[in-house]
């Protein structure tokens, strides 16, 4: 897993980037608190299912400029 910080708050999660339609993120308990789309009270298991929409593009831009790996690329 490759590390991505928000372009939009700053907080780091790890992501494996498996195809351009698919990526698994996994999210710490302090990116969560630190994400200004899902906020301190999104620590529990239903907060997964949540996305944040400048995360996602972080991703996208860091997969794009070749700063995280796109396995089948």
């Amino acid at each position: 897993m490759e590390s991505v910080e928000c372009r939009r708050c700053g907080c780091r999660v790890l992501v494996t980037k498996n195809s351009w339609q698919h990526t698994s993120v996994q999210w710490t308990a302090e990116a969560r608190a630190a994400c200004l789309e899902l906020g301190e009270d999104a620590t529990g298991p239903a907060s997964c299912a949540r996305s944040c929409p400048a995360m996602q593009d972080s991703i996208a831009q860091a997969a794009v400029d070749g700063r995280i790996t796109v396995l089948d690329g």
